[in-house]
């Protein structure tokens, strides 16, 4: 039995951890540890959690634990992580038990795939993602490392979206869009169009505003 050590025990942390217990695979592959959070006090009021055992750069991974993470920033999350590695950690992928995973699709180590979620056929998912809620990744997309994708955003067919990547909540992307490295797409979009690496887009059609 692995130990599944949350990243964070914010909001987004207490969500996430709602999800592990209602993952595949949870009380047969891992079980819930903890916290780990640089704010001891994170939970205080709140009920019903694990402990937070340490402040982030404190903990040392224990051989059969496997961390997930809650940040929502990306450029923090992948430093976090990232740090984690080069002290031996190991990441385990969730998928929620109502999410739909379809033939041939591929979940890289870490990602997380919340209630509802749908991906088709041969999609491919890189490391450390955040497939929340409701979202929709159409058949053929590739999805690169550390990408978010917020509650009921759609990506049609054959979409790529490069690594480390924001599209929020209800944002819409169009036939064989290419979302470039670290690009945003604000909420509510419509992308008919690629999108250069490391700029922001919105409205509908979405322009680039940053």
């Amino acid at each position: 039995m692995k130990h599944l050590v949350i990243i964070g025990a914010g909001g987004m942390g207490r969500c996430l951890y709602s999800l592990a217990v209602e993952a595949l695979g949870y009380q047969k592959e891992f079980d819930v540890k903890g916290f780990i959070d640089d704010n001891l006090q994170a939970l205080d009021g709140y009920k019903n959690y694990p402990p937070i055992l340490s402040k982030i750069a404190d903990y040392q991974p224990a051989a059969d634990d496997v961390f997930t993470c809650s940040l929502g920033d990306v450029q923090t999350k992948v430093n976090i992580c990232e740090d984690l590695k080069k002290k031996g950690a190991k990441f385990q992928t969730l998928v929620h038990k109502s999410a739909m995973i379809g033939l041939n699709t591929i979940l890289g180590e870490g990602t997380i795939v919340d209630d509802g979620a749908h991906l088709d056929p041969d999609v491919k998912v890189g490391e450390n993602c955040l497939l929340q809620a409701q979202s929709i990744i159409g058949h053929d997309s590739e999805i690169g490392d550390y990408v978010r994708i917020d509650t009921h955003s759609e990506l049609v067919g054959g979409t790529i979206v490069k690594r480390e990547a924001c599209i929020y909540t209800n944002a819409m992307i169009n036939h064989n869009v290419v979302i470039g490295e670290k690009a945003v797409v604000g909420a509510c979009s419509f992308v008919m169009k690629s999108v250069k690496p490391g700029v922001t887009v919105f409205g509908v059609p979405a322009k680039q505003i940053f």
